[in-house]
């Protein structure tokens, strides 16, 4: 079986391993994720993608420059993801099982990159001073010999600093030509071996021109951009290298009254685990033994640490700061919140917006036109000028100057480095063109209870009595409805003991205690027949002809009224959207300065909604809770969810964010609208920039030297253009 290999050494995964890494999806299709090496341009991404394509059983291929990961999906047998594996692997393109080194591979190319790019400057420092000499208005009075001798000078210093330096561009372009196919490191190279070989034949024939330094800038110029660009890219898969880190590793299990260090991947439900101090929690779990403050940063984006006691759930990934605890494992390591919040951010990308979609596009067609413009521009120069040297130097300054890789970097980056910045406020993107549709919007539709509200109400203490309390209390924790367990909440003391428990859907519970008939449930099913509307939250308690009313009041978050004035502000129509009572919304609406407001929706009343609002040309986003709102979240242009931990993977929203206040909207929207300018910005820059490049280097006012420079500044400009995303001032 053969062993695949990279440009630079073999790797330990044969051409039959990588199918066992796929995950099973819903519809009986698979899904894989694996890292890819040697993308450098958006040309590839085209290639890769386009060869994956063509195969009828592919659903979807996505190759992620930014972060160096190929997802693709499959209908048919497990094994066939072996056979798609091996389709990009001939292309030339190394691939890895997606996490086995992760951070491995990354550092070994910034290491080798690092000491190309030393010899790379040592050498250019070296002719440069050789250059001053030869260029210097006294060369005419330098004689032949001394000439030839500085030339010679250069060759011995040019040609091993570029044969060491080249190495990351020609075993690339090698690799690619192998496979009958080019990238963008193929004109370089190119490029850099001419002007050596012109050079190397003008120092043979006593010439007077040497390019050498030319070469040698060229390439130290390449490499930084380079360096650079790994950089980036490993900036950009921070957030799932730090994520996948802690699904990794040991934790200690109590068994038999003995600790145990158990991998993590190995953790079953029901195990007891031992959490020190400052170590991360390893599963999802419940506080068995203990009390402790824990870090939920990484899951609820708040840095106010949380105490957790005996009961308390817990997730894996978050940290304990304070004392140690045992906790009993609720899920197994593959099965627990931060491994299905990796899953999210996988999927995620799978999906491309409509930027990435114009930037493929655009790559697909400059890459053969600018091969075009440079033949004809060596065939230009060949038939005015007749010097096959200074032409074949302008098609090689043409070819390297419209390296396309400004017009690659405009958009991934961007969007990568947005969606890591709301990654570490707890906000999670489920969908990759959410930020691009958010940037867009015009209207903002809110649900009330679980939105506007912490969708917890709570028991208000007045209109009924302790032993009533305890008797409905005892009703209450036979049901899973919220004002139900809000009344079970609220009582402390010892339960009743009650028989022929019934519960029924929309009306509430009925028992027996003792021998009188309780019921506990709406106003009417408890026998009150006054119907009258209010705008309380409440529930009735009948004991035989005893009538108790509870009353509840679902808490609005405390930044509600200041995220509607915000989007008010900002010319967002605001609407309130519920199914509660008109009185209960029309409340609701008032304390947070909401004058379009409509109660007693259905799910279906709010899709007709929407649907009339995006027949008008609306751009709608919907705010309410992944789980009751599923229709017209998956109805709106775009749709965000506060959603608890535990059902964020049930979500049907394409943003989710966690915590007790909606800050997090403002924050994602603000963060959209940046990220779009940004990426606008970036498209405007690489094509002013090739507005301006192509003509000069075809007309002859552009040196290798100074292409390579261009090059390399339009694709710095980009990078740190899209770093602006993580200044202090996106808040």
């Amino acid at each position: 079986m053969k062993i695949l290999e990279n440009s630079d050494k073999e790797h330990p995964y044969k051409e039959d391993e990588f199918s066992i890494f796929a995950d099973q999806d819903a519809d009986d299709g698979y899904s894989l994720t694996l890292s890819i090496e040697n993308i450098h341009c958006a040309s590839c991404v085209q290639r890769v993608e386009k060869a994956l394509k063509e195969h009828k059983e592919v659903l979807s291929a996505r190759v992620n420059m930014s972060t160096e990961r190929l997802t693709y999906s499959w209908k048919g047998a497990q094994s066939f993801g072996d056979f798609l594996a091996n389709k990009v692997i001939d292309l030339g393109y190394g691939l890895k099982p997606f996490g086995n080194s992760i951070e491995g591979n990354s550092k070994d190319q910034e290491k080798t990159l690092l000491r190309c790019l030393a010899v790379a400057g040592f050498a250019m420092g070296n002719l440069m001073m050789i250059s001053i000499g030869l260029w210097s208005e006294e060369v005419e009075f330098m004689g032949v010999a001394t000439q030839d001798f500085l030339h010679w000078i250069s060759v011995i210093i040019a040609l091993p600093a570029i044969i060491y330096s080249g190495r990351p561009f020609f075993f690339s372009s090698l690799n690619a030509l192998k496979k009958r196919h080019t990238n963008m490191d193929v004109p370089i190279s190119l490029a850099i071996i001419l002007a050596s070989m012109m050079s190397l034949f003008e120092t043979i024939n006593h010439g007077e021109h040497i390019y050498f330094d030319s070469a040698v800038m060229l390439l130290f110029f390449l490499l930084i951009g380079r360096y650079l660009d790994i950089r980036a890219k490993g900036k950009a898969k921070e957030s799932a290298k730090a994520l996948l880190a802690k699904l990794h590793g040991t934790a200690t299990v109590l068994m038999d009254s003995k600790r145990h260090n158990v991998p993590i991947r190995d953790i079953k439900e029901g195990m007891t685990i031992l959490v020190a101090p400052g170590e991360s929690i390893p599963v999802d779990g419940v506080v068995f033994k203990g009390i402790s403050e824990v870090d939920m940063s990484l899951i609820t984006g708040e840095t106010i640490p949380n105490l957790v006691n005996k009961g308390d759930a817990v997730f894996a990934g978050t940290i304990n700061i304070a004392s140690a605890f045992q906790l009993t494992a609720s899920k197994a390591s593959q099965e627990s919140l931060l491994g299905e919040i990796v899953a999210l951010m996988e999927r995620s990308e799978r999906s491309k917006s409509r930027f990435v979609r114009i930037a493929d596009k655009a790559a697909s067609i400059y890459t053969p036109s600018v091969h075009i413009i440079a033949l004809l521009t060596f065939l230009g120069w060949l038939v005015f000028d007749q010097t096959w040297q200074l032409a074949l130097l302008n098609a090689v300054t043409v070819l390297i100057i419209t390296c396309p890789c400004a017009l690659g970097l405009a958009v991934p980056v961007a969007q990568v480095l947005a969606g890591s910045r709301l990654f570490k406020s707890g906000i999670l993107l489920k969908s990759g063109d959410a930020l691009e549709k958010l940037a867009g919007i015009d209207t903002v539709i809110l649900d009330k209870t679980g939105t506007l509200t912490l969708g917890k109400p709570e028991l208000i203490e007045k209109g009924y009595n302790e032993s009533q309390l305890q008797i409905a209390a005892s009703l209450a924790v036979n049901s899973r409805h919220p004002l139900s367990q809000a009344i079970s909440m609220a009582y402390s003391g010892e339960l009743l003991g009650v028989n022929n428990v019934e519960e029924f859907p929309g009306f509430g519970v009925q028992a027996f205690v003792g021998d009188k008939e309780v019921r506990l449930g709406r106003r009417q099913w408890c026998g009150n027949e006054n119907n009258q509307e209010t705008d309380e939250i409440e529930l009735w308690l009948s004991i035989n002809n005893e009538k108790i009313c509870f009353k509840f009041i679902d808490v609005l978050r405390k930044d509600a009224k200041n995220t509607v004035q915000y989007f008010q502000n900002i010319g967002y129509k605001v609407t309130l959207l519920s199914g509660d009572s008109n009185k209960i919304v029309s409340n609701i609406a008032k304390k947070v300065g909401i004058a379009d407001y409509y109660g007693e929706a259905s799910p279906i009343d709010k899709c007709e909604y929407i649907e009339k609002l995006k027949k008008k040309g609306s751009k709608i986003l919907m705010v309410g809770d992944g789980l009751n709102d599923a229709p017209s979240l998956s109805l709106a242009d775009v749709s965000i969810s506060p959603s608890s931990a535990i059902d964020i993977t049930q979500n049907t929203a394409d943003i989710v964010f966690q915590g007790k206040v909606l800050r997090p909207i403002i924050k994602t929207i603000v963060v959209a609208k940046k990220a779009k300018k940004i990426i606008i910005e970036n498209f405007m820059i690489a094509i002013c920039y090739n507005m301006i490049a192509i003509p000069l280097a075809v007309f002859g006012y552009v040196t290798p030297l100074i292409a390579a420079i261009a090059m390399s500044s339009s694709s710095l400009v980009v990078i740190l253009n899209s770093f602006r995303l993580n200044s202090k001032g996106i808040e």
